[in-house]
């Protein structure tokens, strides 16, 4: 009796220890960002590390620094740590093929998230349905303009995310004859996208629009139109909607609006995949989060 009731107090005493502190997550998920020097990814990654806590697995994050071959060094080391699954939001959509398909032949499956992969056939892409976001920043841009003006585009042509943003843009300015297309410049980083937008005002003075890719571009291109002493007649539409550009949107009349993505939504939604697919789920392989528009109208709701 004595050996019995020892034993089962030992057992109760694990059985406490257990409840007081969990076991080891699940699975790994290695993530490898594009960078996090933007909040957009900031964001991205927090929501990730929350949910991959809430869902109980381990989360390993590398930040490719819109380094390429940084990319796919991580990936290559996330295979050799024989991680469960591997997030990609790809630096580049054509040249990250190679490593998804060194993490597919390691018997490791991929989710692309924000930026999907070209020619590369992942388990799913979680991210904004970038076309349709393009498509309410042309009907903005031509409401905004009165159905009349030449407008220029600041992009970042090797990620296929943007290629859908500026191709949706495209779309919905062929309703819009009067509303012309005059200039398409790539502009990644703020700087970049200052010089571009300096660049497209002075070679084009009839612009009346201009379209930046993201909260960066449209920022950058929102200061150009200042330091021109245009900011009459420009007016400027961006992508992403952060904290930074929405209060821009709120105090600025050059910054007339921003298509505002949900990068909570989408890291929480790409480690829930990442879990399903560890526990031999199968997932829905694309999944698109509708973006909104934020305009100064909102900034009073």
């Amino acid at each position: 009796m004595k050996l019995s009731t020892t034993l089962t107090a030992t057992a109760l005493l694990l059985a406490g220890a257990a409840l007081a502190h969990p076991a080891q997550a699940a699975g790994v998920i290695g993530a490898s960002l594009l960078t996090q020097q933007h909040p957009f990814y900031i964001e991205l990654g927090r929501a990730m590390q929350e949910e991959a806590t809430k869902d109980g697995v381990t989360l390993q994050v590398s930040i490719a620094n819109q380094d390429l071959n940084k990319q796919i060094a991580d990936v290559e080391d996330f295979i050799t740590k024989k991680v469960d699954v591997i997030i990609i939001s790809p630096v580049d959509s054509s040249g990250v093929r190679g490593a998804v398909r060194k993490a597919q032949k390691a018997g490791i499956k991929v989710i692309t998230v924000d930026v999907p992969a070209k020619h590369a056939d992942v388990a799913a892409y979680v991210g904004t349905d970038n076309y349709a976001g393009g498509e309410k920043a042309g009907e903005l841009m031509a409401s905004q303009l009165g159905d009349t003006g030449q407008v220029g585009i600041i992009d970042y042509p090797t990620v296929q995310s943007v290629v859908d943003r500026v191709n949706g843009f495209r779309h919905a300015l062929e309703a819009h004859p009067n509303v012309k297309i005059v200039a398409d410049q790539a502009g990644i980083t703020r700087a970049e996208a200052l010089s571009v937008a300096q660049n497209m005002l002075q070679a084009n003075p009839g612009i009346t629009g201009i379209f930046g890719f993201g909260d960066d571009a449209a920022l950058a291109a929102v200061s150009a139109v200042h330091s021109a002493k245009r900011a009459g007649t420009v007016k400027v539409i961006g992508f992403d909607g952060m904290q930074e550009a929405r209060t821009a949107v709120d105090h600025d009349p050059v910054f007339v609006g921003v298509i505002r993505q949900y990068p909570d939504r989408m890291g929480a939604q790409a480690i829930d995949s990442a879990v399903a697919l560890i526990a031999g789920k199968t997932v829905e392989p694309k999944q698109l989060i509708v973006p909104g528009v934020y305009t100064k109208a909102d900034a009073a709701k």
